[in-house]
């Protein structure tokens, strides 16, 4: 489902709709754009939750609110390439991904 601006705001206690284009306009949510519209999904709605809650409950200012953001970006970044590489080691012949295991237990160590 796709969301307008107003409607985010109504799903998002606190958001005005001067802050969001805000953080949209600083890259921190990414909707799609629709005509003369943005249009946001339920990931945009996580992650604008997620924004209002570091800003709000915990008091982020605008530059740790844009590390931490960096951070998470590339946390879930490492864990769909994580989810790849275990995909593609899951098609691999018995043997051979019985060799990987124990090479990666030998490097934990």
């Amino acid at each position: 489902m796709l969301y307008r601006e107003e409607e985010v705001v109504t799903h998002v206690p606190g958001l005005t709709v001067r802050r969001l284009r805000r953080w949209v306009a600083r890259g921190w949510v990414r909707p799609v754009r629709s005509h003369a519209e943005r249009l946001f999904d339920e990931l945009d709605l996580a992650r604008i939750r997620l924004i209002q809650q570091l800003c709000g409950e915990l008091g982020l200012g605008e530059d740790a609110l844009e590390l931490v953001l960096g951070l998470l970006d590339q946390l879930y970044g490492a864990r769909r390439q994580l989810r790849a590489l275990l995909a593609a080691i899951a098609e691999l012949p018995e043997d051979q991904r019985r060799r990987i295991l124990e090479r990666l237990d030998r490097e934990r160590g």
